[in-house]
């Protein structure tokens, strides 16, 4: 049979390729993706993780970024980019013994300022007293050596500024006399969550609690051990 003589078979047509399927660093970023790397970036420079130059420059990268791809670099060698996230809440929370009786802390401000924020561990009561002053106690970055921590904040002529992390319960029992006793009421999704009672009055002064966004007790039990040198 001659082989050349044969009619040529018509040529199939030609399948478009399938359209390309963007891999998921192609993705473009949203604002909240790059607010989240950012938030990580914040903490890892309070853990002292990043020097303020180095966060500063990486922000800088977190908001020019056009892609996903583009802002995991920015935190691929910070322990939360590591993993899926956890949340803050769901972490174990390991007290000490209670001790209702012992000494209080005591916070004065006479025609002055006193401040308590940072890592300090909070005890059972804290008394807070501002005549023409202010009081500020931030228990954003506190250790809770305890479950129940009350506060008896007395503002004259003054002010009693308490803040707490979003993840806790707070409560809160006072008058305010030509003043304000403000206390945004919380209550944790965790029944084990540290809980705070804001009590007292202000007299044409002011004494306000609430909590601080963004700010949350986690991983209190690694957080204790190491306070306490355990």
């Amino acid at each position: 049979m001659d082989l050349e003589k044969q009619p040529q078979q018509p040529l199939a047509p030609a399948v478009p390729p399938p359209a390309e399927v963007l891999d998921g660093d192609d993705i473009r970023a949203s604002d909240a993706d790059r607010d989240r790397i950012a938030d990580i970036l914040r903490e890892a420079m309070a853990e002292g993780r990043l020097t303020a130059d180095e966060h500063a420059e990486r922000i800088d990268l977190v908001y020019r970024a056009k892609t996903v791809g583009e802002l995991q670099p920015m935190v691929r060698d910070l322990p939360a980019s590591s993993g899926p996230t956890v949340r803050p809440d769901s972490q174990p929370y390991v007290y000490g013994p209670e001790s209702p009786d012992g000494p209080a802390d005591n916070l004065v401000a006479v025609f002055s300022s006193a401040t308590r924020k940072g890592r300090w561990r909070v005890g059972g009561r804290t008394n807070a007293f501002a005549l023409f002053g202010s009081v500020e106690i931030d228990l954003t970055e506190a250790l809770f050596g305890q479950r129940f921590t009350v506060i008896n904040a007395t503002s004259i002529f003054g002010s009693v500024d308490i803040r707490v992390p979003e993840n806790i319960s707070l409560r809160g029992n006072g008058t305010g006399v030509f003043g304000t006793f403000e206390v945004r009421t919380l209550e944790s999704a965790d029944p084990e969550a540290p809980v705070v009672v804001v009590n007292g009055y202000s007299v044409f002064g002011s004494v306000e609690a609430r909590p601080k966004r963004g700010k949350f007790v986690a991983d209190l039990q690694r957080r204790l051990r190491k306070h306490l040198g355990h």
